[in-house]
């Protein structure tokens, strides 16, 4: 009898917990037992159609950890200059897409870190420039999607670097995708691209080598992050402790092998 009765206290205390969890959740996402996460699916590998599946390596990541936090998970897709806006108005409750933590989107919402990467530079296949690092951008027309990080870097380094060294400006022009600039450059309406790594590679194999990457090496380094709405604790601490619990069990450092990325090591 005292047996049965530390079992059915056991089994509510367990039940409780359950629930507790699952209220908790509802109460930080917007549709309960679901993350439901924003992202623009035009950005090969991290994130893209293939037929109706969105694949790709922010969905993978999404799935590894809606499965240790034990609910369902969808995606949005949004334009990139959206997201975070997109954050404040409730349209999704997070973003993973390929974006860098920086101070300014900061300002406006919560990250957790989840890979390192950097940019690479492309160019035209046969093109009479080949450059190297940012500062072989001087005089340089280059293109990049709009929204991102390397629009304000490349104005920075056109004044600290270029001008300051009396060398042309660098030219910069936004296309409101990654693929778009690339096509760009393919007509010689620009001279280079900007894009993360793991990007440009896939745009290089997706023009048949078309473009080639002409820097040796990982330009403008930066740390990839999940971004939340401002004061959604109960969700962050959540996403936080699956990011620990798939570091943990291996499935997080393998993903990351496959998509050629730096790990969070903290």
């Amino acid at each position: 009898m005292e047996k049965a009765k530390k079992l059915f206290t056991s089994t509510l205390i367990a039940a409780a917990i359950g629930l507790s969890s699952t209220s908790a959740l509802a109460a930080s996402t917007l549709t309960e037992g679901k993350i439901n996460v924003g992202m623009e699916i035009t950005y090969p590998p991290f994130e893209s159609y293939d037929g109706d599946k969105v694949v790709g390596f922010d969905p993978e990541l999404t799935a590894l950890l809606a499965n240790k936090m034990g609910v369902e998970y969808g995606f949005t897709d949004n334009k990139f200059t959206g997201l975070i806006l997109g954050l404040a108005s409730n349209k999704f409750d997070a973003v993973i897409s390929g974006m860098y933590i920086i101070p300014d989107r900061l300002e406006k919402a919560d990250a957790i870190p989840y890979a390192k990467t950097g940019a690479s530079i492309m160019v035209a296949k046969g093109s009479d420039i080949q450059p190297k690092t940012g500062e072989d951008l001087c005089g340089v027309k280059v293109g990049l999607q709009q929204g991102t990080t390397w629009v304000k870097t490349l104005h920075e380094l056109s004044d600290s670097y270029c001008v300051a060294n009396d060398l042309p400006s660098i030219v910069v022009q936004e296309f409101p995708t990654a693929p778009e600039a690339t096509q760009a450059m393919m007509s010689k309406n620009i001279q280079a691209q900007i894009e993360i790594a793991g990007a440009a590679q896939m745009l290089v194999e997706r023009t048949r080598e078309r473009v080639e990457i002409s820097s040796t090496t990982l330009i403008f380094p930066q740390t990839l992050g999940i971004y939340l709405k401002q004061g959604n604790d109960e969700l962050k601490s959540q996403l936080e402790k699956a990011m620990s619990e798939i570091k943990a069990d291996g499935s997080y450092q393998a993903l990351i092998t496959k998509y050629e990325l730096i790990p969070i090591t903290e």
